[in-house]
């Protein structure tokens, strides 16, 4: 639509209203204006005015077809994209290209996590030491090549360090802190400091020393590092690590190193797994080797169905542009 269409729209809207006859009086109006103040019937041909007003009314009638018809398909595709969407998040796993070494990495990520929430329940509890005592120093070594490794601290169960006021531990991922506070009422976030930065960290009770107060051992993705305050008493914090290749000797430059050579990631069995990982990872493995193959995977076999019933419940949209 151009400007020029549009320039009027205003006046003809008002003079509309005025027609409480609706579309037909608003026409008639029209019509007598123009044998009133113009020559139009009497300057012309009936048969050359009569073309004309045909014309003109022929034109709008198909534009605004065209449009009708336009709108209607938009609204149909639009229905169909949020149909698959909504079918693909409720019947779907994600599926992305792995190997089997990636796979392994989520079976380690997997028994990793077990591992952190056993050792937050066990912090949680208010007895972290019975379940992981304060980390201690090397003092003893294998071999030669080991040396090094003397007087730095053992990492804790979750590959991290266990200290009086606080624990952290880690995967390849992000680094999990937990600082429980000694204090004999409930906690609310107004009480509480903590400052994430892509390199530094504070936390502590306000108006008090911090507890941690450093420059990180690495830098982190501050805008996917996050804090909750747990049971009331509990400051818990999740920093996700930029480089994911490499495991923290510490988690503030301050801190005592631990020895990195000590972690065991522990790669379980896949039959350990629960049976949601164990069917997620057959499922990626399985669909990898399709598209290897170049077979559907099963991801598009179920959309396919899906798209093939939508078809049997609209039989009038055109499916031709929607690849599956």
């Amino acid at each position: 639509m151009s400007a020029d269409e549009e320039q009027f729209d205003n006046v003809l809207l008002a003079l509309a209203k005025r027609h409480h006859g609706g579309v037909p009086a608003f026409l008639q109006t029209i019509a007598s204006f123009l044998r009133r103040k113009t020559d139009f019937y009497t300057g012309n041909k009936k048969t050359e005015w009569e073309e004309f007003v045909l014309d003109v009314f022929r034109t709008e009638c198909n534009m605004a077809l065209a449009a009708k018809e336009a709108a209607q398909r938009l609204k149909e595709e639009k229905q169909l994209a949020e149909f698959l969407a909504r079918q693909k998040e409720r019947h779907s796993c994600k599926v992305s290209d792995i190997s089997d070494g990636e796979a392994a990495d989520i079976i380690r990520e997997e028994e990793a996590k077990k591992r952190v929430q056993l050792l937050e329940a066990a912090y949680a509890s208010g007895d972290c030491s019975a379940h992981d005592p304060i980390s201690q120093p090397i003092e003893m070594v294998d071999d030669d090549s080991e040396r090094a490794e003397l007087g730095k601290l053992q990492p804790n169960l979750g590959n991290g360090c266990t200290f009086e006021k606080y624990m952290w531990t880690q995967t390849l991922q992000d680094v999990e802190l937990k600082v429980k506070l000694r204090v004999t009422f409930p906690l609310r976030s107004r009480h509480i400091v903590v400052n994430i930065g892509r390199k530094s960290l504070t936390v502590g009770l306000s108006g008090e020393k911090p507890i941690i107060d450093g420059e990180l051992c690495a830098p982190i993705k501050q805008e996917e590092s996050v804090w909750v305050l747990q049971d009331s008493k509990t400051i818990l914090i999740t920093l996700e690590k930029i480089n994911k290749k490499t495991w923290w000797n510490r988690l503030v430059t301050t801190d005592p190193e631990i020895s990195t050579r000590r972690i065991n990631p522990d790669v379980s069995k896949f039959s350990d797994l629960n049976e949601e990982t164990r069917n997620l990872v057959e499922k990626m493995m399985y669909d990898q080797r399709q598209k290897e193959m170049g077979l559907p995977t099963t991801e598009d076999i179920k959309n396919r169905k899906l798209l093939e019933q939508f078809k049997r419940d609209h039989p009038n949209m055109d499916f031709s542009n929607y690849k599956i």
